[in-house]
């Protein structure tokens, strides 16, 4: 069960099908919801980053939240550059289903 505010709050979308995202994969990210999207500001690692724009490019590792005027702040998503990720695949899995992880230095 969702409250209202909940439903209503931001969310940023990774353009990638493996988690964690990771540098060396091109990774977008575009910051969704209600809200007005000329509003939108993206943080980084808690800071002021970027304004205006709905989609971004990551070029840098960090903790990426984005605030949409009138609907507030995203929950976060993280971008590793770490030299060994163990990834999986961005989708719902129940138990028993097989899946494939990818190791990647």
């Amino acid at each position: 069960h969702l409250s209202l505010a909940a439903s209503q709050m931001p969310q940023i979308l990774v353009d990638h099908p493996w988690t964690p995202a990771v540098l060396w994969d091109r990774v977008a990210l575009t910051c969704q919801g209600s809200g007005t999207p000329s509003g939108i500001t993206w943080y980084k690692d808690g800071k002021r980053w970027q304004e205006g724009a709905n989609l971004i490019f990551v070029t840098t590792s960090g903790t990426y939240t984005c605030d949409r005027a009138g609907s507030g702040f995203s929950p976060p998503v993280t971008v590793k550059n770490d030299q060994l990720v163990l990834q999986v695949p961005v989708r719902a899995l129940l138990e028993g289903d097989t899946v494939t992880l990818r190791c990647r230095r």
